[in-house]
This record gives C-alpha cells, sequence and structure tokens, in this order.
C-alpha cells in the first residue's frame, strides 16, 4: 500500500471559517521554471485568478513551510507546498440562522436553511453552512459528511474530529443511512402513490439541469409517497435509494409535479443571489443510522416545516421557512 507523503502544517489560519488554500509544486524535469513567479504566471494565465494570484505575491501573501513569506524571483523547488487565502468579493449575507438539532464529542447534525450552500463553491463560500458553523460553534476542524443543494432546506450531518470524518463519509457511500425529505408540489389524482421511480440520470459540469436518459440503465432510485392533500397542493415523503445530484427533483418533475419553487425544473429561472422570496419547497426531514464510531442508533428529525404547506397566498414573499 503506498504511503501517503507528510503534509506540512499549514502556517496561515482560517479566515472567517475558511483554510487557506494548499498548493504542491509538481516536478519539472526540463528546468521550464526559473523561479516561482513564472510558475505561477504559467498556471493561471488566461484564468481570472492570474491578476489575484500576482497581487497575493507582491503583497508578501503566499507562504512556504514554516511561515516564510514566498517572493516570485524564490527558486522553483518541486514538491514544495505553498498556501494563501484567495481575496473572495463580497458576498450577499444569507439572513437566515442555521440550526443544530443533534451534537455529541463526534458528530454533529445542522439544521441548515434554504439559500446556504453545505461547502464552499463557486461564489459561495464564507456565506455556506460550514464556514459559519466552525466560526459560530469555536469548530475549526468540523467537516461534512456530505452534501445538500444550497436551494434545499433541513438535516447535514458533520464530523467534529479529523480523525472520525472518514467513518462518517464511510456511511453515505456505502448507503448505510436512511434519508427522507418532504416536499410540497402539486397534486394530480391521476398520478398514483406510492411508486417507485426509477431512471438513468446525468448531470453534466458547467449545465445547470440534470437530465434523465431514456432507455440507459438506471442509476436512480426514489420511493415517493403522498401524505396529504390541501386544495392542488400534495405533500410527499420522498426516500432517495440512491445519490444522484437533483434526483428528487428531476424524479418529481418526470411525474408532472415539479417540486413549489424550483428554480431549474422545468424551466431554468436566474434569480438574483440575494433573492430569498420563493424557496424550494424540498426538506432534508429525516437521518436514521446508526454512528459509526460510537454504535448509537439514532433518528433524528428536522425541526423545520416547509412554509407553503400554510396554504396561504404569496407563502414566496416571506421568509424561507419555518423553525
Amino acid at each position: 500500500m503506498k504511503r501517503r507523503s507528510h503534509i506540512p502544517d499549514a502556517p496561515l489560519p482560517q479566515v472567517s471559517g475558511i483554510d487557506p488554500v494548499r498548493m504542491r509544486l509538481p516536478p519539472d524535469p526540463d528546468g521550464t521554471w526559473p523561479d516561482l513567479g513564472s510558475y505561477l504566471t504559467a498556471r493561471y494565465e488566461g484564468t481570472r485568478g492570474a491578476e489575484s494570484m500576482a497581487r497575493l505575491l507582491r503583497d508578501g501573501r503566499v507562504l512556504g513551510v514554516g511561515g516564510r513569506v514566498l517572493r516570485p524571483q524564490d527558486p522553483y523547488e518541486p514538491g514544495g507546498f505553498l498556501w494563501f487565502h484567495r481575496d473572495m468579493p463580497p458576498e450577499p449575507v444569507v439572513p437566515f440562522p442555521i440550526g443544530v438539532v443533534y451534537r455529541d464529542e463526534h458528530l454533529l447534525v445542522a439544521d441548515k436553511p434554504h439559500f446556504l450552500a453545505t461547502t464552499p463553491r463557486g461564489s459561495h463560500v464564507f456565506q455556506t453552512a460550514l464556514a459559519r458553523l466552525r466560526v459560530e460553534l469555536g469548530l475549526p476542524a468540523l467537516s461534512p459528511a456530505h452534501r445538500l443543494d444550497r436551494m434545499t432546506a433541513g438535516l447535514v450531518l458533520f464530523s467534529i474530529r479529523p480523525e472520525d470524518r472518514g467513518a462518517y463519509q464511510l456511511m453515505f457511500q456505502e448507503r448505510r443511512i436512511r434519508k427522507e425529505y418532504e416536499a410540497l408540489a402539486p397534486h394530480d389524482p391521476a398520478v398514483e402513490f406510492p411508486r417507485t421511480l426509477r431512471s438513468h440520470i446525468e448531470k453534466v459540469r458547467g449545465v445547470m439541469a440534470a437530465t434523465e436518459v431514456a432507455g440507459a440503465e438506471p442509476n436512480a432510485e426514489t420511493l415517493a409517497e403522498l401524505l396529504a392533500v390541501r386544495g392542488d397542493t400534495g405533500r410527499y415523503r420522498l426516500t432517495p435509494h440512491t445519490g444522484r445530484t437533483h434526483q428528487l427533483r428531476v424524479h418529481m418533475n418526470s411525474l408532472g409535479l415539479p417540486i413549489l419553487g424550483d428554480p431549474v425544473y422545468p424551466v431554468v429561472r436566474d434569480p438574483a443571489p440575494d433573492d430569498y422570496r420563493r424557496p424550494l419547497q424540498l426538506l432534508a426531514h429525516t437521518l436514521e443510522f446508526t454512528d459509526p464510531v460510537t454504535g448509537i442508533a439514532h433518528r433524528i428529525e428536522s425541526a423545520r416545516t416547509l412554509r407553503a404547506w400554510e396554504d396561504r397566498p404569496g407563502w414566496e414573499a416571506g421568509s424561507e421557512d419555518r423553525t
């Protein structure tokens, strides 16, 4: 078994719950890069990060092992490490609190609001559940065991200790956890429930919507149950047996019953990032599992409810949900 090489400790602290970027310099057998500046210029040439990296180097904000300030003229050292914090543009503040429904010394289960990403990605970095919980709870080593879509509210499991992270992530990878969601969508008496939905879902990076591929071997399975009807709205329990991107949203849309507030299915819309008027009516309601570290059997439920079930006009104009 190949042993991982030692990775030095980062010489920079977290900033607002975000770790510094760590970069390892690749081999250079042909001596292409005489100094650090020439490598970083080549790496970022033609990208939006080129100007930012040049500024970080110039300002002495790129550090090497032990906290040594690195300069453009420093010799290129293949295999060496460097760290820095990216300059990030301001992010709209997601004005909803994160609940915590369970915590022990090993794991934490958060009750995430709509519109808050789980982990840093793209333009959502500091306004993420991970960054905010690290700061609010003083848990710099907190790490997610899985991810929940930014538009979906509800339960997200985090490991508190780095040594436990792998066990919780493996639990999700091996599907040793039962997840139940609640969704609000149109009700059609002609669509029978309960029913199991199976299809082949593909999500192309950079494309907003996932698609179902007709005739392909199914890779996504969801049990859909109708729990109640109020007017022309149904309240559904969705139990995924697989974890494809946008699976529940795609499967409900395939029935002609798109989840209320969905900005992607059936039609892609592009609301402003700080437009919180119409939250997706999808809630990760229940996690049921045996803790792989402690052996404790858990059934944890969200304290949130989906606002549109209150059945009053203009639900989308209010706050994102209720707790």
